[in-house]
């Protein structure tokens, strides 16, 4: 029998919980930067083939990156103000628990979460997320874009793997439910 399908939250945060400084820095995530660690991600995203991500994370990827670096997955950008799609890169506007049922009760790979927090807390609201893989970066910013809004109901987590890292870098995977 087939694995279910599950929505995967694979995320970076700083430890009081901010996924962006002001004005979207990122730059906070340098910290960790090591050659030759690139802490389970390659053999997460092999786990993967669909991805949802928000329009502001898309946006922030290909102004930073210049180009897409998924474009071989299946991938959905949440967006209200609709762009043509392009390859496999959809642009979607329509209710986002509607796509991510849809998406569970297809045959593939699992589906990945890439942000961003208004994504993440549409997700948390509507209790779509069943693990979250969380690397919290050793840095307090004291201020920026939050990884958890206020709102989203009161969800039991259970702990599969913790890691920890030369760098600091810990890891921790969770279980929703």
């Amino acid at each position: 029998m087939m694995e279910e399908r599950k929505l995967i939250l694979y995320i970076a945060c700083s430890l009081d919980g901010y996924i962006a400084g002001p004005n979207d820095d990122l730059s906070f995530l340098s910290i960790v930067e090591k050659e030759g660690e690139d802490y389970g991600y390659s053999d997460f995203i092999q786990s993967v083939d669909t991805i949802i991500m928000g329009r502001r994370t898309y946006d922030w990827v290909m102004k930073n990156a210049g180009y897409f670096p998924h474009s071989d997955k299946e991938v959905y950008i949440i967006s209200k103000t609709l762009k043509s799609d392009e390859g496999n890169i959809n642009f979607y506007s329509e209710k986002l628990p509607n796509l991510v049922r849809k998406l569970k009760g297809q045959k593939g790979k699992h589906i990945f979460c890439d942000g961003g927090a208004q994504i993440v807390h549409q997700l948390l609201q509507n209790q779509l997320i069943d693990e979250i893989i969380l690397s919290v970066i050793p840095v307090l910013l004291g201020e920026g874009l939050p990884l958890f809004q206020s709102g989203s109901p009161k969800q039991r987590l259970e702990l599969k793997q913790s890691q920890h890292f030369e760098s600091g870098l810990v890891q921790l995977h969770y279980k929703i439910g």
